[in-house]
């Protein structure tokens, strides 16, 4: 078999099915919550993943993999390390921007707003959910720093797998999480042609939301 190595040769049509006004959830977050079960359905690997997109301070955009790790009316949670270069970035310019795609439902989701970080003890909670290996490497990497070889790396987690050894592992003062507390909501659906169907929903000064069909 040819493979290509032309990006531009790589295509294919999209489903038939469309989105239709009526389909969608004066809610955004009942329809995103919608659209968010039917990927764990369809056993989409990593369908928490979505790109994180921030700004840097001489406005250059910055764009990454993160994990969604809850949401509900108040925004859309993912955690970190508060020195990393997406924590500085906030920091400087708090808003920010989050993507989903769904090759397999020809879906995509954008999401963008402003950004809070949790309270102290929705970090701690969910800092603690995760495996201790998780936790200990909060402590053992420094985020987003150069290191000379991989063996810093894997000296700090011994460090800390020996300074936490028959311990609970603290919450780390530089991590926890984020909030990104929605202003538009965009859900967009693949169809022939190219011509995608895209519902895009603005928060409104009191609170309700707008839903606009826009051209793909």
């Amino acid at each position: 078999m040819q493979i290509t190595r032309d990006p531009a040769g790589s295509h294919y049509e999209h489903a038939v099915e469309g989105l239709r006004r009526s389909d969608l959830d004066p809610d955004p977050i009942k329809q995103f919550a919608n659209w968010f079960t039917a990927a764990i359905e369809s056993g989409i690997r990593d369908v928490n993943a979505m790109s994180l997109a921030t700004t840097t301070t001489d406005c250059r955009p910055a764009v990454r993999i993160v994990l969604l790790k809850g949401f509900d009316h108040d925004g859309f949670v993912f955690f970190t390390n508060y020195e990393s270069e997406k924590g500085k970035q906030l920091e400087a310019n708090p808003y920010a921007a989050l993507g989903f795609y769904w090759i397999e439902l020809d879906r995509q989701i954008r999401i963008s707003g402003k950004v809070l970080k949790t309270s102290r003890k929705e970090s701690q909670t969910y800092f603690h959910s995760r495996p201790v290996g998780s936790q200990l490497s909060a402590w053992a990497s420094r985020q987003s720093e150069v290191i000379d070889a991989r063996r810093v790396l894997d000296a700090r987690m011994a460090e800390m797998t020996e300074r936490f050894a028959d311990k609970s592992v603290p919450l780390p003062p530089h991590w926890g999480g984020y909030r990104l507390e929605p202003d538009t909501i965009e859900f967009w659906q693949g169809r022939l042609s190219r011509l995608h169907d895209r519902f895009r929903y603005t928060r409104q000064q009191d609170d309700s939301w707008r839903i606009d069909r826009l051209a793909p």
